[in-house]
């Protein structure tokens, strides 16, 4: 009788610390992560709140309530996507915000609030691989529906050394500080335009000369040495940042800057216009990081060099920067061995 009592005292112990953990979980799950880490999070399940508005449901705090998920289903998720497609979002973007969906579903499936069967089927929701996505945009840009409300597009526009270097520099004004820490961190270290967007002053040792930043696409945290121009760029400019905000401030039409940070449509716009003022036409966040890629293959960066400090997790897209440096024909041989012989 006394067993039974113990079990059942065990059992209603432990039922309760179940409630205390499903309560906390978002709680217990984001102090594990990076402030910059729980922005990129908020700005994805913001995106998908106001889908889930404009389909004429209101939802709570996705980001802090496990009852905001209540009603989620898969069929909510894959429409989220669609969404993004038709609004011209980047396929990168929309993988990402993807991504972050179904890992707070399954949060909400921790805490009770979405049943372990619904969230099998949210995590079975699949974003779009490469080739797929530019089929996608070719058939977006056929509709005139935008292909580029992100950081990237499908083709990348090839910069010469000459206007690299005039991209580089910027008046001796705030907005052209600015302008240099933004150009000089996406040409010189091939940051993409969502991590430039996180990145905040006290992300920077200028004693040291390093930049310790998150990846949200590939969850990790990465320090990396500035090269010298790039480090004089971000001296410059340290004065005109706020110690605590966002590193890159909006700027108003005068050239004034603002207190609030740049979003990453922002931050494209902003390449765009620098872009057009060195006779770049269309150029984007992501023709920067493909110049910086190229140029590291091309001076015989190794490709695990190339694949750690670009943030990849596989070596498919270095490789193809690595391909795209080569001499097409110079493994192609016209001759007989023994015609060369005589």
């Amino acid at each position: 009788m006394k067993e039974l009592e113990r079990r059942t005292e065990l059992e209603l112990v432990g039922q309760l610390a179940n409630e205390a953990a499903r309560a906390n979980v978002f709680r217990d799950f984001q102090e594990r992560k990076s402030s910059n880490t729980l922005r990129a999070y908020e700005a994805a399940l913001h995106l998908f709140a106001k889908f889930l508005k404009e389909t004429g449901v209101e939802v709570g705090d996705l980001m802090n309530e496990p009852k905001a998920w209540r009603g989620v289903t898969w069929g909510l998720v894959e429409g989220f996507l669609r969404w993004q497609l038709l609004k011209g979002y980047a396929i990168a973007s929309i993988n990402t915000r993807l991504s972050v969906v179904r890992k707070y579903a399954a949060l909400a499936a921790t805490a009770g609030i979405i049943e372990p069967t619904e969230v099998a089927m949210i995590k079975m929701v699949k974003g779009y691989r490469h080739r797929v996505g530019k089929e996608i945009n070719g058939k977006r840009e056929a509709a005139s529906i935008s292909t580029r409300k992100g950081p990237k597009k499908a083709e990348h526009i090839t910069i010469p050394p000459e206007q690299a270097e005039q991209l580089r520099r910027q008046p001796n004004t705030p907005q052209g500080r600015r302008d240099a820490v933004l150009i000089s961190l996406m040409i010189e270290l091939g940051l993409r335009v969502g991590e430039l967007a996180l990145l905040s002053a006290s992300d920077f040792n200028l004693e040291a000369g390093e930049l310790t930043f998150y990846r949200p696409k590939v969850d990790k945290i990465q320090t990396h040495t500035l090269p010298p121009a790039t480090l004089e760029a971000v001296r410059r400019y340290m004065h005109d940042a706020f110690p605590d905000g966002p590193l890159l401030r909006g700027s108003k039409k005068g050239g004034k800057l603002t207190k609030s940070g740049m979003s990453n449509e922002a931050i494209s716009d902003r390449v765009r216009t620098l872009g057009e003022r060195v006779g770049i036409h269309r150029l984007s966040a992501h023709d920067l990081r493909h110049h910086w890629a190229t140029k590291a293959a091309r001076n015989g960066t190794p490709i695990d060099r190339l694949m750690d400090a670009g943030g990849w997790t596989s070596p498919a897209m270095p490789l193809r920067y690595i391909e795209e440096t080569r001499i097409a024909n110079e493994r192609v041989d016209l001759e007989r061995a023994k015609d060369r012989k005589s």
